[in-house]
């Protein structure tokens, strides 16, 4: 294998072919990791940027549903220095084997062999493309090597009474996995904590000899569903060459003891909610303001967010973030995210409101624990997230009460 000095050679795969259903209607038009987040930030971006802070800049984003938005995202904002031989680059589904779409995360892997075999990398990272965290890989990679594993799988300490609801890793004999247990009714728990248990995260690094034997494998199985948690990883469970990374202790640089072990899926749009909520409390759980581990991407050319008293009314506005270009005038606004170029008018009132680029809310609405996307026009007076028979006649309403308004509706 090549290596760069004292450095092993490291490809990066983010798996970002999701159809994100259980998002809708954020995912209506865009594929789930190219949703929004934050204000200014896809959720890409924190996958990518965890690996780019890493070291890792050789990263393939492999992509298949409704990827427009997200190929032009990326080929704006992840533009590294080919001069230095780094790169982000999507890859659609190419059908190398046969006309057929990626039939789940392993077989992906296995469609893009060539990616591999091109690069000749010794080890591979592959991460999931819609969480919030901030991870040093380094740190993962290095306990792969130390152990000679074959696979180490990232892994989040969560109770017990919670673990059924993930893919749990049962480890008791330091990090070895001694089992692979999708959703079980009694996860096991840990030797140190015996109230937690280990759910996996969805992020991996492989040997990559380890990975094409177990891929070239799991391919000529008649009765693998060809996904990486469900077929791949319990295989190498069996061999006895998958181990755990524990990433409670995962130290980045900039990270408050309060903000680490940070990790959200974002799947639902409840937890999507729950995800922005954590980022605007005064000693928030997730901090975007970490320079020494920041969140890349392309900010638009706008002036600064701008506070307007209306000549009677000055706005209010505590704990919520507000982007570049967004005026707020003579308004209420309480724990809610601002994207890019918002209008809001006076006399509006939100709380816990995630408005996306470009939504104006009109004067006197009421907004309430709501996500409105891109180029929305609230008229005023309207009420959203405030009478729950009204919205789910109109719109989509999470079981935790989260209402989401599409991209361009028009109220009538």
């Amino acid at each position: 294998m090549l290596e760069t000095g004292s450095r092993p050679r490291v490809l990066s795969v983010v798996l970002a072919g999701g159809e994100g259903k259980r998002l809708m209607p954020l995912t209506a038009d865009r594929a789930k990791p190219a949703v929004p987040f934050g204000g200014p930030y896809r959720l890409i971006d924190f996958a990518l940027s965890n690996l780019a802070n890493g070291g890792y800049r050789k990263i393939v984003v492999l992509t298949q549903y409704k990827s427009h938005s997200l190929d032009v995202h990326l080929s704006r904002t992840w533009r590294l220095s080919s001069m230095l031989g780094n790169y982000v680059t999507s890859v659609p589904a190419q059908m190398r084997t046969g006309p057929q779409w990626f039939l789940g995360s392993a077989d992906a892997l296995f469609q893009n062999l060539n990616v591999i075999h091109d690069e000749q990398p010794k080890y591979l990272f592959v991460f999931g493309a819609d969480h919030i965290y901030r991870m040093d890989p380094r740190q993962m990679l290095d306990q792969l090597i130390k152990s000679g594993a074959g696979v180490t799988v990232a892994a989040l300490r969560a109770p017990r009474s919670e673990a059924h609801q993930f893919g749990v890793i049962d480890a008791p004999d330091g990090t070895q996995i001694s089992e692979f247990l999708e959703k079980p009714a009694d996860p096991p728990g840990l030797t140190d904590s015996p109230d937690e248990s280990f759910v996996s995260m969805g992020n991996y690094v492989f040997d990559v000899e380890a990975l094409l034997q177990a891929l070239h494998e799991d391919a000529d199985s008649e009765d693998s569903s060809r996904d990486l948690g469900g077929d791949l990883i319990p295989a190498l469970v069996d061999k006895g060459e998958a181990h755990v990374y524990d990433y409670s202790a995962n130290m980045v640089p900039g990270d408050e003891d309060e903000q680490r072990g940070y990790w959200r899926d974002v799947g639902t749009l409840d937890a999507y909610f729950d995800a922005h909520m954590d980022l605007v409390q005064p000693l928030p759980k997730f901090s975007l303001y970490n320079s020494q581990w920041p969140i890349f991407t392309l900010g638009r050319s706008l002036p600064p967010a701008k506070f307007v008293t209306d000549g009677v009314t000055p706005p209010h506005v505590e704990n919520s973030a507000v982007s570049n270009g967004a005026i707020l005038s003579g308004c209420a606004v309480r724990e809610s995210v601002i994207s890019p170029n918002v209008r809001v008018e006076r006399h509006a009132q939100l709380h816990g409101a995630i408005l996306f680029d470009d939504v104006q809310i009109g004067e006197g609405c009421i907004i309430n624990k709501a996500v409105i996307d891109k180029n929305v026009i609230v008229p005023p007076n309207t009420r959203i997230g405030v009478n729950p028979e009204e919205d789910a006649a109109r719109f989509t309403v999470s079981d935790g009460g989260v209402v989401a308004v599409p991209k361009g509706y028009r109220f009538t």
